[in-house]
């Protein structure tokens, strides 16, 4: 499969990126290029063999390392790795989370979900924190808030996407509680229950939000802004959910214009 450089701009992250400068513009490109290629991999129906291609680029980021790519996108890498010195974990456990997809693995726990949700999205947090140059002292907080904010967001957002494909991200705890099997998420069979199982993990989002606005204080001020862009477009799609009263069957996504509005926000005020 080929990867796409300027996939990062069809993202809800996009616009953040316009604040940053063109060396990091190009970093984010290459790195986010990768996620959407393991990405891709992980849920695309016509790859083949997708364990294998994961196997793959495991062995690709090894040579990335050693500066013996044999990808485009590797050498790419290599640049990305050297400019920004990106742990190798960077990437390998993001292809970790891939393969718990793959794996239709499930979660017993919110604290068990947390070893999902660093793979695919504080990982994520990391690297690009990472390539704005701050520091671990205050990346590390804000990536596992922030991080984990958003992918519960996206958790919610696609319960339907992800149960065609076969795939239930809420812990099995919780839909133990409002009297919900797999089953019943797979098929949306008690879709007021869902929706009620749904609420509860958008209000754990949006603790979650909020402590990444408190940790978004102190931050460099570029650095600051691209977070709460991010923060701001996210924790909005949720709103929209919400209003919906978390019950739906086509994904609610945020209309350009609402993007635009909350970036505009961002641009004054925290999360």
């Amino acid at each position: 499969m080929q990867a796409n450089t300027n996939s990062y701009k069809k993202s809800s992250f996009g616009p953040a990126f316009l604040f940053l400068t063109q060396k990091q513009r190009r970093g984010l490109a290459v790195y986010y290029a990768f996620c959407r290629l393991m990405d891709d991999i992980a849920d695309e129906p016509d790859v083949p063999n997708p364990q294998g291609e994961l196997n793959f680029w495991k062995e690709e980021i090894t040579r990335v390392y050693q500066g013996r790519p044999e990808t485009e996108l590797g050498k790419d890498l290599v640049s990305l790795v050297k400019d920004f010195r990106l742990p190798q974990d960077r990437f390998l456990l993001l292809i970790e989370g891939m393969e718990a997809d793959l794996q239709g693995r499930r979660y017993a726990t919110f604290k068990e979900l947390e070893w999902y949700l660093y793979r695919v999205a504080v990982v994520v947090g990391l690297a690009t924190l990472d390539i704005m140059n701050v520091d671990e002292q205050k990346s590390v907080p804000l990536s596992l808030a922030l991080g984990c904010a958003v992918q519960t967001t996206n958790i919610v957002r696609d319960v339907h996407e992800d149960a065609h494909a076969g795939r239930v991200y809420l812990p099995a705890e919780l839909l133990k509680e409002f009297g919900l099997s797999y089953e019943d998420v797979l098929l949306n069979k008690n879709p007021q229950q869902l929706a009620k199982a749904l609420a509860k993990t958008a209000q754990l989002s949006q603790v979650l939000y909020r402590k990444a606005g408190q940790e978004l204080k102190g931050l460099p001020g570029r650095a600051a802004l691209v977070c709460r862009i991010m923060g701001w477009v996210y924790r909005a799609n949720l709103a929209k959910i919400e209003k919906a009263g978390f019950v739906f069957q086509d994904k609610i996504k945020l209309t350009r214009t609402e993007k635009l509005k909350n970036i505009v926000y961002a641009l004054f005020k925290n999360l």
